[in-house]
């Protein structure tokens, strides 16, 4: 009998909504207080979620300024590019760039190179429309965790061959503060008293600079499934959501992709069961508590992040389609006038769900 992956993930009524910290909405009311400064607005977003891991936010937020919307970990994604051509028509006139995040073998450090380039050659064509003395600012904003400060130490290293400058990990949240701004492209000044050297011919004006800023999530999320989404990419701490639950969704997604790309964990074929295949994957990764028993937690969170790195898969989670991005848009204003009132009701389930352990 031929294996059937489920066709839909089922409902997830008490999945937490929110993620939306303290210092999320500090960021955001200093970004909106230095957009007089800012000449362009780089706004970066997950290429394995294209509309999920956009914040109407920004759009709202930083609304007049010019931007350039780069897609981070496309390496991550399929090598196609049939999906990035229909991205960038969702985009138009607007500018779209990808980047990966990874170097891998078979010239992977080579290209993430050169997509670094692109938005270097990018930002240097933009600032020479625009000369300044005090140099081109450039403000660099996205979800938690979506590669913002890997983009900026890569733009750094590439135009005036630094090394890192901004702290990165795993997990959301690295960055708290906006910076004060990192030169990624050199002055004229900076060449003529360098002597010549790395820069040459690249320099322009009074530089550029790049400001970063900490990841800013949605305030409510009105689909649980986009709440999944974002959590497997990332941009969720991953105590928030169980790591069975986030194993499960990513073992539907990898079911409707490839089940062959677990094939080795499960050698009776493809299953529909997560508990089945963590414990298939805990054997052979030696993930066992007392007894031989297979600790489920801790070998769910090795398959999540195996597939954050490449290897369980190089997929989508959003379904791209020409039209994408205007349903996603006509949603969200069919949600937005209800926000607040959803998010009551998400403490009034918190506050019920406590009670109920009370009394138990």
């Amino acid at each position: 009998m031929s294996f059937i992956p489920r066709a839909t993930f089922p409902s997830l009524t008490h999945l937490p909504r929110s993620y939306f910290l303290g210092h999320h909405k500090s960021g955001l009311q200093k970004m909106k207080s230095l957009l007089s400064t800012i000449d362009l607005v780089i706004e970066c977003r997950d290429y394995r979620v294209p509309l999920t891991s956009r914040n109407p936010l920004f759009e709202s937020s930083l609304e007049g300024k010019e931007r350039l919307v780069v897609y981070t970990h496309r390496d991550l994604g399929p090598r196609g590019t049939r999906d990035e051509e229909v991205v960038k028509k969702w985009h138009a006139p607007t500018e779209v760039m990808f980047v990966r995040n990874m170097g891998e073998k078979d010239g992977g450090e080579r290209e993430k190179g050169r997509s670094v380039r692109k938005v270097l050659e990018y930002l240097r064509e933009h600032a020479g429309k625009r000369w300044t003395l005090v140099g081109h600012r450039v403000l660099v904003v996205g979800m938690p965790n979506v590669g913002k400060s890997t983009l900026l130490n890569a733009l750094r290293a590439g135009g005036v061959g630094k090394g890192k400058v901004a702290r990165t990990g795993a997990q959301p949240g690295v960055t708290r503060k906006i910076s004060s701004g990192v030169k990624i492209i050199a002055s004229e000044d900076d060449v003529v008293e360098g002597g010549g050297g790395r820069g040459v011919g690249d320099a322009v004006g009074g530089g550029v600079y790049l400001v970063d800023t900490p990841g800013v999530f949605i305030p409510y999320v009105p689909d649980a499934e986009a709440m999944m989404k974002l959590a497997l990419c990332g941009s969720v701490k991953d105590a928030i959501i169980s790591p069975v639950m986030l194993a499960d969704y990513l073992l539907y997604h990898i079911n409707l992709a490839d089940p062959m790309l677990y094939a080795e964990y499960t050698p009776a074929g493809p299953t529909n069961d997560v508990v089945e295949l963590l414990e298939g994957i805990a054997r052979k990764t030696g993930r066992l508590g007392k007894g031989g028993k297979a600790d489920l937690e801790a070998t769910a969170l090795w398959m999540v992040q195996r597939w954050r790195t490449g290897g369980l898969g190089r997929f989508l989670l959003d379904r791209v389609t020409e039209t994408g991005l205007e349903e996603s848009r006509v949603r969200e204003g069919e949600v937005k006038p209800s926000i607040s009132q959803a998010r009551k009701a998400e403490k009034e389930r918190r506050r019920e769900r406590g009670r109920l352990r009370g009394v138990a």
